[in-house]
């Protein structure tokens, strides 16, 4: 990037830090923000300025929220006897897609990999534990994280964790292809998916 003026070249490496966003897509999204007028730019600048101040983690359910608690926890016409536990807030937004499911969310905010160092205590399962304890209400939970090995294996940690309780518990079917993420995964497939869970 030494041809580049050093504006740019920096322009150009803040956006190759996105995901899923290679040097060639960074220059074009550079060059495209540069070709703005001022008042887009100002007006694009001022988004992720607003959106990174004013989003936090809901305090019930860890999905990100510019109110706390989150609408869906707020929502009183909600099912409160079932909890869906999903990895990331794309992932609350992808089963909202659906519109089947009425029951409460709980984002884990990442997923246990031991080979990236990550294990229970590192994710939001402590406070799942708490909501647990403290709603006698919630007769099932189930676990949508992504069918990959991370996934599988933070499923079947938390399945373990919580069979004592006598608090049912099930998997979603394998309707979503393995390795594939549920932000990416259409209606139908999710639909078929949460229609045929079954308790692990």
């Amino acid at each position: 990037m030494a041809q580049y003026p050093k504006p740019l070249a920096r322009l150009v490496g803040e956006l190759g830090k996105l995901p899923g966003i290679g040097n060639k897509t960074a220059q074009r999204l550079a060059f495209h923000v540069l070709s703005l007028s001022d008042g887009e730019a100002v007006a694009l600048a001022d988004s992720i300025r607003e959106a990174k101040k004013a989003m936090r983690y809901c305090s019930v359910c860890g999905n990100l929220t510019d109110t706390d608690p989150c609408a869906i926890c707020s929502d009183a016409g909600r099912r409160q006897d079932v909890i869906c536990v999903v990895e990331s807030p794309q992932d609350v937004m992808a089963m909202e897609r659906i519109r089947e499911y009425s029951g409460q969310y709980h984002v884990l905010n990442g997923v246990i990999s031991p080979m990236e160092g990550i294990g229970p205590e590192d994710i939001n399962l402590k406070q799942l534990i708490l909501r647990l304890q403290q709603h006698e209400e919630i007769q099932e939970v189930i676990l949508a994280t992504n069918p990959n090995i991370e996934g599988e294996a933070t499923a079947m940690y938390i399945s373990r964790l919580l069979k004592p309780s006598g608090i049912k518990v099930t998997r979603i079917a394998h309707g979503l292809p393995v390795g594939g993420d549920l932000e990416y995964a259409d209606e139908v497939t999710l639909l078929k998916a949460m229609e045929g869970r079954t308790e692990i």
